[in-house]
């Protein structure tokens, strides 16, 4: 199944949402996982992302579940997680998503939308709801 698993954060609660299904999904298949922060020029200080992350791997500690973090800053972020799990030779890359329709998807656009697109690799889409480690409790 899968053996290394790249999931992006943002910080937000959706997005650990998505660290804490991955980190879920990793625990059963006995897969790894690298948590990905992008930032560009306009987001904010790196030092927030580098929080982000720090969170991800937390929840994957707390698991015991591998996980390294990774901070890049990019014009593109959609780019940049592809890229990232190319050279990291990633077979899944997980991603929250707002489930925006209509309008707003088109206005706002979605990194998630993007990275669905153009990447080659399995992308699984976190919608919000209930946290997936409920079953770990008692592992």
């Amino acid at each position: 199944m899968y053996k290394h698993i790249l999931v992006a954060t943002d910080g937000s609660e959706l997005s650990n949402q998505a660290v804490e299904y991955a980190v879920a999904l990793a625990k059963a298949v006995n897969a790894r996982i690298t948590a990905i922060g992008v930032s560009t020029r306009d987001s904010g200080p790196a030092d927030r992302a580098t929080k982000h992350l720090e969170i991800a791997k937390d929840i994957a500690a707390a698991c015991r579940v591998s996980c390294d973090g990774l901070h890049i800053e990019h014009a593109q972020p959609y780019q940049a997680i592809i890229d990232a799990a190319n050279a990291r030779k990633c077979d899944l890359i997980v991603m929250a998503s707002h489930g925006r329709r209509g309008v707003a998807a088109i206005v706002l656009g979605s990194e998630t939308v993007k990275v669905l697109t153009h990447s080659s690799i399995p992308v699984l889409v976190v919608r919000p709801k209930q946290s997936p480690l409920a079953f770990l409790k008692g592992s």
